[in-house]
């Protein structure tokens, strides 16, 4: 066996770009894992309730989360070891999706708080109207 084989500088060299692979690998699965836009915007539910529904179903992000948790802990131990000659486009991707993440999880939580909100605003304003057609309204006084 050579020895320059085991040169540091050249294991180094290599490690170096099997952090970058490794970062890179992740932000593809974490992509891969994102909704699909036109599942997050078309539907074909009858009515609302249907409609947030598939909505909240679509913007399950899976394992888009931890994919880019770990692209993150990659990127990191190879900034800190400065193993990176010019990584600024994986740090730019890496906050990219971070934020896209917390974006749609965000959506995702309002949408599932209007999928128990509409529903009980619809039985008030329908009882309102049973109340009315019954001849409960107090303004005939």
């Amino acid at each position: 066996m050579a020895q320059s084989t085991f040169n540091d500088d050249d294991l180094f060299g290599e490690a170096a770009e099997e952090t970058r692979a490794e970062v890179e690998e992740h932000l593809a699965a974490a992509r891969a894992e994102l909704p699909d836009p036109d599942a997050v915007w078309e539907t074909d539910a009858d009515n609302v309730l249907g409609a947030l529904n598939g909505l909240k179903s679509a913007l399950d992000v899976g394992d888009a989360l931890d994919s880019v948790r770990s692209a993150k802990k990659a990127y990191v131990l190879g900034e800190r070891a400065d193993a990176f000659e010019d990584a600024d486009d994986l740090k730019a991707e890496i906050e990219d999706l971070e934020s896209l993440v917390a974006d749609i999880e965000g959506a995702a939580e309002e949408v599932a708080s209007l999928t128990g909100t509409v529903p009980a605003i619809r039985g008030a304003l329908q009882d309102a109207v049973d109340d009315e057609d019954n001849g409960d309204n107090s303004d005939d006084e």
